[in-house]
């Protein structure tokens, strides 16, 4: 029997965290961060749902990612040759600074426009929201969207010419791409129906909280694995979703 190698077993011990994270979130306490609305079916089906979108479609394409990582030269989920505290203590205390950030930015900012603070999920839903972000984005957006885009480019049309530079590209169109993901929830929140209504100031802060953690994120994840951008970007939505948000 083929010995499963310890990094696919990392990666599919986080997707089932991410599924398990997703569909108990179903049951928690939604607060008042989105409206309320009737849901299109039972909490167990949409729980199921959720498990199983978070298996197969993050799982496949992540996947997807974890290979072609590898073939770009980034390091593995989990270098042996990487200190411990580059894997560990360093996603932590960046984390928390890019959490402190965030709060900073919003209490300075929203002073600007009418809408307030950027509202939080109720705890516990925020603890998993933060495990299931953490998990389930950095999976979508610098796993996947970063590997396939930076091989697609660097290793088959530049014959494996330019990788840095490509990164790099890559890297600001997924900091891009993920700030744009999180507007409709913002929409949602603040009862907004188009993007005239919302303040060029509250635009602005979304492009930089997302913007930031989305350069440190792909940057870590090159250097050091796709488990410390996990970990930079789950202790960042700890202090600023679970702690802040308390």
């Amino acid at each position: 029997m083929m010995k499963i190698k310890s990094s696919y077993k990392i990666y599919w011990s986080l997707i089932l965290v991410l599924a398990i994270s997703a569909s108990i979130s179903v049951y928690l306490p939604q607060g008042d961060i989105l409206p309320m609305q009737e849901l299109p079916t039972s909490k167990l089906n949409l729980a199921i749902i959720n498990f199983f979108i978070m298996i197969t479609i993050y799982g496949g394409l992540g996947f997807i990612g974890l290979k072609l990582s590898k073939k770009i030269g980034f390091a593995d989920i989990w270098d042996k040759n990487i200190a411990l505290k580059k894997k560990i203590i360093q996603p932590l205390f960046i984390g928390i600074g890019l959490g402190a950030f965030f709060i900073i930015l919003d209490l300075i900012l929203s002073n600007f426009h009418s809408l307030g603070a950027l509202p939080h999920p109720p705890f516990p839903l925020s603890l998993f929201a933060s495990i299931t972000a953490g998990i389930g984005e950095e999976i979508i957006a610098r796993l996947f969207f970063i590997s396939f885009w930076v091989w697609l480019f660097s290793h088959i049309f530049f014959k494996k010419k330019y990788v840095k530079q490509t990164f790099w590209i890559v890297t600001i169109f997924s900091a891009i791409l993920f700030t744009v993901m999180h507007i409709p929830s913002i929409f949602a929140v603040f009862n907004l129906e188009s993007i005239s209504d919302m303040p060029r100031i509250l635009l602005i802060e979304l492009f930089l909280l997302n913007g930031t953690l989305s350069i440190f994120a792909a940057y870590s994840f090159k250097k050091y694995g796709i488990l410390t951008a996990i970990g930079i970007h789950f202790w960042a939505d700890v202090v600023w979703h679970v702690i802040y948000g308390i």
